[in-house]
């Protein structure tokens, strides 16, 4: 099976073009094709040699998933697209339209191993990672089909980014050197998996992070988040400043608000003790529920944001997209499963 050359960074491109006799700056040639000028096959790159097109083609495959299903907010225009891979795999996207431009919420693992109580894209576990290409290949699909470009990305769909290191890297590096997309659009989400914050400290990004938190409690976070068993909340929270540090990036704490579970006022003092006087920001979601789980909506969502504005926390709430639509990650993808094991 030939290797897919969608997904290449420049210098593997400037490699490639060496190793078959060709001067380096054929690789630049090569990445512009793929990304900028998002060719979808060897015989467009019209400014290389016929006899280099026959030698690509010969030993590269240039391949492109495919958009199975599309679902659409008709309040908010938001599109959920269920997308096929080249083993049959299915991830999905979301495409949210904002003022400021638009913005995909990509996936990064077919399926998810982190087990978060709330989460449909955990049901049934990871079946795999998702190569840079595979990632890459959701802002190229949705761009062709929607006739935009996408503005900001949202790493926070199926599976969990730092789970997936090496590939969500190398997609980073590509969707802003490749697409042109500003590296301080790009927000990866986690869990919380403190090697990878502790790592992604050191890579030199400016990039936007946000920690899924939902509990200022140990306790809680574990009932919810298995992975806070393996990394506690006192670790995570230095990670956190250290990644701050380092950085100099501000990181967003997200809250889903759980109807009885995190939604108290003992749950609002303990958010106050953590982000008063901290420039980092804590942004207040309202669940998604999935039928599987026992987990609500809360009801206090706005008052719980006003208590915390007028304690002086640096606080929003994230606006609710997708209300039409299965909303919730991974809820498209697991209807499509169900689906194929009847058939």
């Amino acid at each position: 099976m030939k290797e897919n050359i969608f997904g290449k960074q420049l210098k593997e491109c400037e490699t490639l073009m060496v190793e078959q006799g060709e001067p380096k700056y054929r690789g630049g040639q090569l990445f512009q094709w793929l990304y900028n000028k998002k060719s979808e096959d060897f015989s467009e790159m019209t400014n290389f040699s016929n006899k280099l097109r026959e030698t690509l083609s010969k030993n590269y495959s240039l391949t492109h998933g495919k958009i199975k299903e599309i679902q659409r907010d008709s309040y908010d225009g938001t599109k959920k697209y269920l997308i096929e891979l080249s083993d049959g795999e299915c991830i999905e996207s979301v495409l949210m339209h904002y003022q400021h431009g638009d913005s995909l919420c990509v996936s990064t693992q077919a399926g998810c191993n982190m087990g978060c109580k709330f989460c449909a894209s955990t049901q049934g576990g990871k079946i795999r990672d998702l190569t840079s290409g595979e990632i890459l290949d959701q802002i190229f699909l949705i761009e062709q089909k929607e006739k935009l470009r996408v503005s900001n990305v949202v790493i926070m769909g199926i599976g969990e980014p730092l789970d997936n290191y090496d590939q969500v890297l190398k997609f980073i590096r590509i969707a802003n050197t490749g697409f042109g997309i500003g590296q301080r659009k790009i927000t990866l989400s986690t869990c919380g998996l403190v090697p990878g914050i502790n790592a992604l400290s050191e890579e030199n990004l400016q990039i936007n992070l946000a920690i899924s938190l939902h509990s200022v409690f140990q306790e809680q976070r574990e009932q919810l988040m298995p992975i806070a068993k393996k990394y506690g909340l006192k670790e995570l929270l230095k990670a956190i400043d250290d990644y701050f540090i380092k950085t100099g990036r501000q990181v967003t704490y997200e809250y889903a608000l759980m109807d009885g579970f995190n939604d108290r006022d003992v749950d609002i003092n303990g958010l106050v003790k953590l982000l008063r006087g901290s420039q980092n920001h804590l942004n207040l979601i309202g669940l998604n529920e999935i039928q599987e789980v026992a987990f609500k909506e809360s009801l206090q969502l706005n008052a719980f944001f006003q208590e915390l504005e007028n304690r002086g926390i640096n606080v929003t709430i994230r606006r609710k997209m997708g209300r039409e639509i299965d909303a919730a990650c991974g809820q498209l993808r697991k209807k499509r499963n169900k689906d194929k094991v009847i058939i």
